[in-house]
């Protein structure tokens, strides 16, 4: 099974080396948290790489997206006001912010946003953890069409409300709402397709293909879907039940196999489905995002086992090497092997993805010493970094 892993994930890899090196959505252009660059450097002083800029954003966890010069943002500035932020991605001018009334909702945890831009070409979606349903001019900010996906539609919220980004396939842009999806023309806001109006998982959709159809993976309140794009018929679902109905990392997709995991105790596993059936080919505690994906690379898994940062094999999930230095953090890749890592307390560190052990060249502190659970963005030689109470960082790694 490693082997097929790894070939589809090289395919993967390579079929996007001809794609820009913005990062235009949650998880990147791929939507597998890999980036294409390698030419960056983590070769740094010891004060650290260099910092272009900064910004206050507000409350959050929301991770950024950057396309066409601009870097996009979210975050609750008083309490009751949810600001999506537009930047000049090399500088930090502000470009435009578009405001709209929502609660901070802090339940357990610093509340404020919890989705990512998702930009377009000329349009950028956006959804507050109520229901705000935004699309937006990418240039000025003006809104083109917006729904109230709770009160209007009739959307129930889960515990700690909406998180979904925007996952745009042709002319849809697709939700994970609902019991099953929610999907919208994306030009003109109409819904097109919609499932059960219960409550939702908290991780967005990610897109495959089986046989020339396009799907999506949807991780939902307790059920694992693979649903297809162009009608939101349910191909197969596999049940996985969690403590809260907290599953919010999304699921990597190889071929027909799928890796899942979730917080509070429950784990991990890797599924098969084949037509309307699934399989378990494993299931353990090894892993268990609590929000954040994993990475899969080579064959191994990487990620956060809650405040543990880990590496399994995806043959059996067997832990290979475990480090306990970073907390609860978040991490992403670029294509030459080496893993971006935001730490809990606001570091950023480099290290090689490499089965045997975890020996990171470089860490430097980017943000003040407080909650970071939000994933760090590689794009055009530049690192985004954002933490819970609203600090934003840009730092440069262009070589």
């Amino acid at each position: 099974m490693r082997n097929v892993l790894l070939t589809i994930a090289t395919i993967g890899i390579l079929t996007g080396l001809t794609v820009a090196a913005d990062w235009p959505n949650y998880r990147g252009p791929n939507h597998n948290g890999i980036s294409e660059e390698t030419d960056w450097s983590n070769d740094w002083p010891g004060a650290g790489p260099k910092v272009l800029w900064r910004a206050e954003i507000g409350i959050g966890f929301s991770s950024v997206s950057v396309a066409d010069g601009k870097a996009y943002a979210m975050g609750n500035v008083d309490k009751k006001t949810d600001v999506v932020w537009c930047f000049d991605a090399a500088t930090g001018k502000e470009i435009w912010a578009h405001k709209y009334a929502c609660p901070l909702e802090a339940k357990y945890y610093d509340g404020g946003t919890l989705s990512t831009p998702t930009v377009d070409g000329d349009k950028v979606y956006t959804l507050s953890k109520m229901g705000d349903l935004f699309c937006l001019d990418a240039g000025t900010g003006k809104v083109i069409w917006q729904k109230q996906v709770n009160k209007d539609l009739g959307m129930k919220l889960p515990t700690w409300h909406f998180s979904s980004s925007g996952l745009v396939q042709g002319d849809l842009i697709i939700f994970n709402l609902g019991a099953a999806g929610l999907a919208f023309n994306k030009n003109t806001g109409d819904v097109v397709w919609s499932s059960d109006k219960s409550e939702c998982g908290y991780a967005t959709p990610v897109p495959y293909s089986v046989g020339g159809t396009d799907y999506v993976a949807i991780f939902g309140k307790n059920t694992l879907m693979g649903v297809a794009v162009k009608d939101g018929t349910k191909a197969w679902e596999s049940a996985w039940e969690t403590k809260y109905d907290v599953n919010a990392s999304d699921p990597i997709i190889s071929g027909n196999l799928v890796f899942i995991s979730s917080g509070y105790n429950r784990g991990c596993s890797i599924v098969r489905f084949s037509g309307n059936k699934v399989e378990t080919v494993w299931e353990n505690r090894e892993l268990r995002n609590h929000m954040n994906c994993s990475m899969l690379w080579k064959g191994y898994l990487y990620g956060f086992d809650e405040g543990e940062l880990k590496c399994l094999d995806t043959k059996d999930g067997s832990t290979q090497w475990s480090d306990k230095s970073m907390g609860k953090g978040a991490l992403m890749m670029s294509a030459d092997g080496r893993l971006i890592i935001a730490s809990e307390k606001g570091e950023l560190v480099i290290a090689k993805a490499a089965s045997d052990a975890f020996m990171p060249p470089a860490r430097a502190q980017i943000l003040s010493k407080t909650r970071c659970w939000t994933m760090p963005v590689l794009a055009n030689g530049r690192i985004y970094m954002r933490n819970a109470k609203g600090e934003m960082a840009c730092v440069e790694v262009r070589n």
